[in-house]
């Protein structure tokens, strides 16, 4: 979506770091989101698979594709729940629209943002932008924390 910016904004460094951040968030929230699908969908197909390679039971070699299967099932799961792209995808998405929000509410100068002069403006931008990052890598800092306590 194309806004229309006022040129003293574009090139302040905290107008710069929002977009920046921003982009970061989606890439990173698509990033998990694909490696989560991927994941799962790889797992359906191979538990989906169990039963009709267990149909050839008269055959030597079923018995082991379908430990073989089980046993890829159990490793697609143990990497998804190690590197938590499910969990990552949501938090990753859901940091992009507060910093999205806030975009538009300052674009618009509402909300916070009413009644301020572009600079008062900017300031609050900095502080909010810096908050939403903060909060969500705090979140981060306390699941890997928690975690390592359960190691």
């Amino acid at each position: 979506m194309e806004y229309s910016v006022p040129e003293e904004v574009k090139t302040h460094p905290t107008w710069v770091r929002l977009n920046n951040e921003l982009a970061w968030y989606e890439r990173a929230s698509k990033c998990n989101q694909h490696g989560y699908k991927t994941f799962k969908t790889t797992q359906i197909f191979l538990a989906a698979s169990i039963p009709i390679v267990a149909l050839a039971s008269g055959a030597t070699w079923s018995r082991w594709v379908v430990a073989i299967l089980g046993a890829c099932i159990a490793i697609l799961e143990g990497l998804q729940q190690l590197f938590q792209s499910h969990a990552l995808w949501i938090e990753y998405r859901s940091t992009a629209e507060r910093l999205e929000q806030e975009k538009h509410l300052f674009l618009a100068l509402s909300g916070p943002y009413r009644g301020l002069a572009i600079e008062k403006a900017l300031a609050l931008l900095a502080e909010q932008v810096e908050d939403h990052i903060s909060a969500e890598r705090r979140k981060w800092s306390e699941a890997v924390r928690s975690s390592k306590r359960e190691e």
